[in-house]
């Protein structure tokens, strides 16, 4: 009877310290989980004269690595309009986002970015303008030799490009039909887009990361790389054109994932900092 007694006792030990093993695992493995996961909402923004549809390459690549990809269709009405139509998209989600920009869509995110949701910016050939700038300013003294994009004069205050011009000067590096596509199938663009300034840049209190299109012939690459400098952001090089993001979208969706990643740590450094004490 002893016996038996001192036989469930020991069993009743054991257990008891396979449950608190078990639980200081589980716990480990989550806090070790959350420290390594990265941000996985990415909110797509197309440019001028495109829609959404040229993220698919980059979408079908986030998707398959496990990210929710949200593609935002800008309206392309007024700045505001887009501005909004962003800021919905960030609504709908449930967690902070990656917010990228292509072209004119770096005005966009730059305006937008301020949302609590978004926890980093990432610009792709795209503008980045300062308060109070818009598009118009900051193309208004091209360097000497750098591409004039071929904008034609405003219909009922909306912008096109010239359609045989296109394809050289927006998507050199596309295959010919898909250029004249995307010739054809432009969208207008109105000049309230291309007039509206920025009141407070996002890329003031967010990190930024920039693609510079080194073959780009609408945004030349060194006023490229002056904008990324001057927003602080960090800055990789891809050769390819101002459809960069549709020609190369493996490079496009790598940096993506690296800020997600990056963020995530920044992030989770802080709170140790916050949080953690000094070591």
């Amino acid at each position: 009877m002893k016996a038996m007694q001192i036989l469930k006792q020991r069993v009743a030990v054991t257990l008891l310290v396979a449950i608190t093993l078990l639980a200081s695992t589980s716990s480990s493995f989550a806090a070790s989980a959350g420290k390594t996961a990265g941000v996985k909402n990415v909110v797509l923004v197309h440019g001028a004269w495109a829609d959404g549809s040229g993220w698919e390459g980059v979408y079908r690549i986030l998707t398959r690595d496990g990210y929710r990809v949200s593609v935002v269709q800008n309206p392309l009405t007024s700045l505001a309009d887009d501005v909004a139509a962003t800021q919905r998209a960030l609504a709908s989600l449930d967690g902070p986002a990656i917010l990228v920009g292509h072209s004119y869509g770096g005005v966009v995110i730059t305006e937008a970015g301020t949302d609590p949701k978004v926890a980093g910016l990432v610009y792709i050939a795209a503008f980045a303008p300062d308060t109070g700038e818009s598009i118009a300013q900051l193309i208004k003294d091209p360097a000497p030799g750098a591409p004039v994009p071929p904008i034609l004069p405003p219909q009922e205050g909306f912008l096109l490009l010239d359609r045989e011009k296109f394809p050289s000067a927006f998507a050199g590096d596309l295959d010919a039909k898909d250029a004249a596509f995307m010739a054809d199938s432009m969208v207008p663009w109105s000049v309230t887009c291309f007039t509206g300034a920025i009141t407070a840049p996002a890329w003031r209190v967010k990190p930024s990361w920039y693609l510079v299109a080194t073959d780009d012939m609408m945004i030349p690459p060194g006023a490229q790389r002056g904008m990324s400098k001057r927003a602080g952001a960090v800055v990789v090089e891809q050769s390819g054109s101002h459809c960069v993001y549709i020609s190369q979208p493996k490079a496009v969706a790598a940096l993506i994932e690296k800020e997600t990643r990056d963020v995530a740590r920044t992030t989770n450094a802080a709170s140790g900092s916050a949080t953690g004490g000094s070591r």
